[in-house]
């Protein structure tokens, strides 16, 4: 097997974790776009294991790579979200996780996919991957910090909200939507306070699909306001329940997507799908 990490100063301690839990391998510091490139010569050779050091962003590009093959996949969680890995129970602290991989216990756990494009946790349609992709942009052309552009983009985003006029099919039902934000997640997330956003489970084998219904500024605001406090309201987020796919149409031909974190830009219509138990990773039994 081997390691890959994407920031250097990080290397040495990867390297000092996985030789103090008896674990030998190559470490390679990978930019991380070439992360897809990396895994993918991974599963060419038949490596029985790669161990990605780094965040869900990372995570979700070697699995992209690695889900349908034989080679499994484990986790250092080094990035500034680790979604994945707290949801399939993996410690955050790089020495017991690096202790998790040298035990071996083995899952396979779904993954989910759009036109193809696979993701680990979730993808969105409107106002979040509008906003990301403002602070991404104003990050790279203008050099502004992270935090100011996610002001400046939050602003932006809001000043031109509007809701996305949606056809959803799934399970022989169809449904038309208006609404500003449409969130896919790989495996049921939990809506409330304290646990918002973490998942129960990742072997379901369904997406889970939520429709906010409020169309106008202040409803999105009240309904965020809410979310913060650990309060909602039945209207917020509609569960539309777990489904193995679903199809999203719009008028426009292509829409703009939050996948995993990062922003994509797919031609519609939009295919989601479940792809249970398709990733072999390294995690602590259930």
């Amino acid at each position: 097997g081997g390691a890959v990490a994407e920031d250097e100063k990080a290397t040495a301690a990867v390297r000092a974790a996985l030789s103090d839990a008896g674990i030998a391998g190559d470490i390679e510091l990978v930019d991380g776009a070439k992360i897809a490139e990396h895994a993918r010569a991974s599963t060419e050779r038949g490596d029985p294991l790669l161990i990605v050091g780094g965040g869900d962003g990372s995570v979700s590009a070697a699995a992209g790579e690695l889900a349908g093959t034989e080679t499994r996949l484990a986790i250092l969680p080094l990035g500034t979200l680790n979604h994945f890995a707290r949801d399939l129970g993996l410690p955050l602290e790089l020495g017991e996780a690096a202790a998790v991989i040298a035990a071996g216990a083995e899952r396979a756990v779904d993954v989910a996919e759009v036109n193809g494009r696979l993701f680990i946790n979730n993808a969105a349609i409107g106002l979040y991957p509008l906003m990301v992709l403002d602070r991404q942009t104003q990050q790279s052309r203008l050099g502004r910090s992270k935090r100011v552009a996610v002001v400046v983009a939050s602003l932006r985003t809001m000043w031109n909200f509007h809701a996305w006029r949606l056809r959803l099919t799934a399970d022989g039902g169809e449904e038309r939507v208006d609404t500003p934000l449409l969130f896919v997640g790989n495996n049921a997330y939990r809506l409330t306070l304290p646990d918002a956003g973490r998942r129960d489970s990742l072997e379901d084998g369904k997406l889970s699909v939520l429709v906010m219904r409020s169309k106008s500024l202040p409803g999105f605001l009240a309904a965020t306001a809410r979310a913060l406090v650990g309060l909602q309201h039945d209207d917020d987020m509609e569960d539309l329940g777990g489904v193995a796919q679903l199809k999203v149409d719009s008028s426009r031909r292509r829409l703009i997507l939050g996948i995993d974190g990062e922003t994509a830009m797919l031609e519609t219509p939009l295919t989601f799908r479940i792809r249970p138990r398709a990733l072999r990773v390294i995690a602590p039994p259930q």
